[in-house]
This record gives structure tokens, sequence and C-alpha cells, in this order.
């Protein structure tokens, strides 16, 4: 079992990188302060159940192929991207619905939720970052190496859902608030997708 020191100085290093804003986060709080409370939790349930996906791909060594195969990494990349791009064009070209501001979300929550799923899982950088740094907290004379892998994903599903339904929950609130002025409502779609865009050509741009 793993040790309460390994434990303890595991959290504070996972909390520290939960609260630093990166990709997820941005992705997140663009989705609630967009479409709402609700799309902005289901974004970071969904970034979660991508997460533990990398875990389980790290405890049974998928991600070694991922990071040994520059072809295979390369494919998953360039389709995450891809899908981040389309988010984004999708987000730019689609019209503002004329009842939004009294309420009309621009996505559903389920439709949020499968989003971020498919961009976590199609990150190549996320299963490499699992692939090096769960390991790093690993002491094969604790016992069984891949239930310590499971131990330890977990608790950073769990906190990094911890912070960004933080994120989503204020982003939201603001979000509620711009979406009551029109002319915010008219451009907020071409903001959003531009961020999703942006994203899609970070990732891309990616190198392993």
């Amino acid at each position: 079992m793993i040790s309460l020191s390994t434990l303890v100085t595991y959290v504070l290093v996972v909390l520290g990188f939960a609260f630093i804003p990166g990709p997820a986060t941005l992705f997140t709080i663009t989705r609630a302060t967009s479409s709402g409370t609700r799309a902005g939790i289901a974004t970071s349930a969904g970034i979660a159940a991508g997460d533990i996906v990398h875990t389980f791909m790290a405890v049974v060594g998928i991600s070694a192929i991922v990071a040994t195969s520059a072809a295979l990494f390369s494919i998953v990349k360039y389709v995450g991207a891809a899908y981040l791009v389309y988010l984004g064009i999708r987000a730019i070209i689609e019209k503002t619905p004329a009842n939004l501001a009294a309420g009309t979300l621009a996505i559903s929550a389920g439709k949020a939720f499968r989003q971020a799923v498919l961009t976590e899982v199609l990150n190549p950088k996320t299963a490499l970052f699992f692939l090096a740094f769960l390991p790093q907290f690993v002491h094969p004379e604790n016992g069984s190496v891949m239930l310590q892998l499971m131990i330890l994903g977990v608790i950073f599903v769990v906190l990094g859902l911890f912070s960004t339904v933080i994120f989503a929950v204020s982003a939201g609130g603001v979000g509620k608030f711009l979406r009551r002025n029109p002319s915010v409502v008219k451009w907020q779609g071409k903001f959003v997708g531009g961020i999703y865009c942006a994203l899609g050509v970070r990732l891309a741009l990616q190198q392993r």
C-alpha cells in the first residue's frame, strides 16, 4: 500500500497541477461561460471520465505504445486537434438563438459531457503525462504496482474534477450575467469558437 508520506506529497503536487489553469480548465471555463453552469460541470465530468480512460491505459501499458510509436502519437494528436477545431468552427458559424438571453443555453449538459470525453481521450499529451507522472510515486516494495497506479490515478481524477467544478461554477455565474447583454450574446459564440480553434492548433503543434 502507498505510504502516508508519499500520498500526502502526491496530493499536494496534484493540487498544484489542478489549480494551475491549463487546456482542460480553459475548456471548462469557456463551456460554462457560454452554456451555463450545468454544461460546465458536465464538461468537468467528461474530462474526468477521459482521465479515467488514461489511467486505465497507463496501468495496462497502452500509453507506452503511444509513447514509443511516433505514427500512432501523431494520429491521436491530429484527430484530437481536428475535433477541437471542428467544435470551434461550429461555434463560430452557428447563429445565436434569439431567445438565448431569456434562458435557452447553447448546448445541453449531455452533449457537453460527450464532447469533453472525446476531447480529453484524444489528447496524447494527457496519456504521456499519466505514463510519466504516476510511476514516480509508485514503490514496488509497497505492494501491487498496478493497484498503486490505480489509486494514484483515481486520486488525480477526483482532485482534477474538484478543481474544474469550482472553475465551472464560478464561470457559470459570470456567463449568466454576460448573457443578459445582447451584444455579448451576439459575439460569444465567435469568441468561444476562437478559443476552441486555438486549443486545437496548440495540440496539433505539440511535440512528443
